[in-house]
């Protein structure tokens, strides 16, 4: 178990939390006025049918009492028919009966209500979560902390559809409640505070214990995502070759059983207690009403209350009991619940840094002069050492320029600046004259294609893995067909049984899974899919031979048409193409020129270049 768990929430926390309950039944409301409105209505009518129960089957008991004391003639069925003396209670059977139908048909109806609100409102909080999720800064995916607060938030999309019916629930409860106590405070005014008196303490205690489950379930996020990861690390297609070939099972399966049973000590030792304390409430409870039944007897027997009040008192009492107890145990429930909510909305209330400016510069098309880093320095989060710093050099308009170093150098951090996935600490990134931080947000990467060595292997189809790279643009065969050929990938689908609409990937049926060169050529295709005026290419190519990667790269330019373009590259000898290349060191450009120049420099460059060509000979 991890050392220093947090301090349960105090009572005045979990009383505050219930600040989230409005904006909850907000998000239900517009989730579908109609079906929210038809759930609550059908409850109202549904919360006075136990009075009327009750009160029926007291004129019933009374009624019978009534014929038995009168010595009614009852000989015969027919008799008793024929001559009236059941008609009172035959309508009182017959209204009870009814009764019985509508709570039975208003049972059913807000079950069928409810049950499509949840889906839709379910549905409508994933979709919300991911349209939020869509405008955080790279940085917040990159963080353990916010990875947590959006796991806790994505069960919490689903797991608090239950909360919606619990507090419908409690509204007709709380009417239920209310036309009972009128009824009973009528005979036995005193018997509402033993009610009272019994059922506080099991609402304190249930407060409790949900504040410590709520405890555990946040405390416990990290292990939780650990535990998911072995899951799937476990059994996966992505990860079945090393798993057995290097014996992985008995390691992650040990793992797993060692963090899974951490988590269930914890959540059996909760529910020992709960349930154990919950066994006292109980019977306090119990004890209660046992003697309030024995009051209500004694008052019968002495003559104050006929056996129909006796019934209708008894039966409005354990009624009470059960409704108040459930609603101050909802009631506390509902607390514990709107501490998980704290995840929800909590997530939502994170925001993103790198936005648009309100009023923005246009974007150039074409662009003209091009991009000037100026002394950018960046370091990422928590980290100590900088990413890039001092980085100065201009990327002319229509210059193809690569990228060279030793990894951690900046080149990737460059990149990422470049596309305003994060904004430099130090310095500025000029465009045109123009920091990028004046441009669009969306216009800037509308103007930007980025292949990324750990590109996405989308399982969709291989026309869907290529159209992506322009969703606008999804539909549009042509140019699907004609990415697919500039990047080489035109063979690769043409193999497929299918061809473009063949499912690729082994996650669903039907898939067909590809080499790593095969996907990346579907990987570079989606780059072409875009026609933007900046093209990046970041080590897409590593799982290529190097005449494949120097084909692609020769390709690449000759098809740029006065593009600008950024070229990453571990192959030295695949970058001599680009009209100037950049040596990255310790963050900064240590060397440009044309591959000629830099090997009659020397230099980091040439000592790199000739230990990969040896490596050839």
């Amino acid at each position: 178990m991890p050392p220093n768990p947090e301090p349960k929430p105090s009572l005045r926390e979990r009383f505050h939390a219930l600040r989230n309950v409005p904006p909850f039944l907000k998000m239900v409301w517009n989730t579908s006025p109609w079906l929210a409105a038809s759930s609550i209505g059908l409850r109202l009518l549904l919360a006075l049918i136990p009075l009327a129960s009750l009160y029926i089957g007291k004129l019933i008991i009374d009624q019978v009492v009534y014929l038995l004391a009168n010595g009614a003639h009852v000989d015969s069925f027919a008799a008793a028919w024929r001559d009236g003396q059941l008609d009172p209670l035959l309508y009182l059977l017959l209204a009870e009966f009814g009764l019985a139908i509508v709570q039975d048909f208003f049972g059913r109806m807000i079950g069928y209500a409810d049950g499509l609100l949840s889906e839709k409102f379910n549905n409508a909080a994933s979709i919300r979560l991911m349209e939020h999720a869509a405008t955080l800064d790279l940085e917040d995916f990159e963080s353990p902390d916010v990875q947590d607060k959006l796991d806790r938030a994505r069960r919490q999309t689903l797991g608090r559809s239950n909360l919606l019916s619990q507090l419908f629930e409690q509204m007709k409860d709380v009417i239920t409640i209310v036309s009972l106590a009128a009824g009973l405070v009528v005979y036995a005014p005193w018997l509402m505070a033993l009610l009272g008196v019994a059922l506080v303490p099991a609402f304190l205690g249930e407060m409790h214990f949900n504040a410590i489950g709520y405890t555990l379930s946040h405390f416990w996020t990290p292990e939780r995502r650990e535990v998911e990861y072995l899951r799937q690390t476990g059994a996966s297609v992505e990860t079945a070759k090393e798993v057995k070939i290097f014996n992985l099972n008995r390691f992650l399966i040990e793992r797993y059983r060692a963090l899974a049973e951490q988590m269930y000590a914890a959540n059996r030792s909760l529910a020992r207690r709960s349930a154990l304390w919950g066994v006292a409430w109980a019977t306090l409870g119990t004890f209660g009403y046992y003697l309030a039944y024995a009051y209500i007897c004694w008052r019968t027997v002495h003559g104050d209350f006929s056996i129909g009040d006796l019934s209708f008192l008894s039966g409005s009492f354990m009624r009470l009991r059960g409704l108040i107890e459930g609603l101050l145990i909802g009631f506390s429930q509902v607390a514990g619940q709107a501490l998980y909510l704290d995840d929800l909305f909590s997530f939502f209330e994170i925001k993103p840094e790198i936005v648009s400016p309100q009023n923005p510069v246009p974007f150039p098309h074409p662009i003209r002069h091009g991009f000037v880093f100026e002394d950018v320095g960046f370091r990422y989060p928590d980290a100590q050492r900088w990413a890039v710093r001092h980085l100065s050099f201009e990327l002319q308009a229509g210059e193809v320029i690569a990228l060279v170093g030793e990894n951690g150098a900046g080149k990737t951090t460059l990149v990422k600046l470049l596309a305003r996935l994060y904004d430099p600490d130090e310095g500025r990134i000029l465009l045109d004259g123009h920091d990028l931080r004046d441009y669009s947000i969306d216009d800037l990467r509308a103007n930007i294609g980025v292949i990324f060595q750990d590109f996405v292997r989308f399982n969709l189809t291989a026309g869907e893995n290529i159209g992506v790279g322009q969703v606008d643009a999804l539909h549009d065969a042509e140019r699907i067909r004609n990415s697919a050929q500039r990047g080489m990938a035109d063979e690769v689908i043409a193999a497929l049984p299918k061809s473009y609409a063949q499912p690729i990937g082994r996650r669903f049926k039907d898939g067909v899974d590809l080499s790593g060169g095969q996907w990346q050529k579907i990987a570079i295709a989606r780059a072409y899919m875009r026609e933007a005026q900046v093209m990046i290419l970041d080590e897409p190519t590593a799982a290529l031979d190097a005449r494949s990667e120097f084909e692609v790269f020769q390709r690449f330019k000759e098809l740029s048409d006065e593009r600008t373009a950024v070229l990453i590259s571990h192959r030295f000898s695949s970058v001599r193409m680009a009209d100037r290349i950049l040596v990255l060191a310790d963050g900064k450009v240590e060397a440009s020129g044309t591959h000629d120049e830099l090997m009659a420099h020397g230099g980091r460059y040439a000592e790199l270049f000739e230990l990969q060509a040896a490596g050839y000979r």
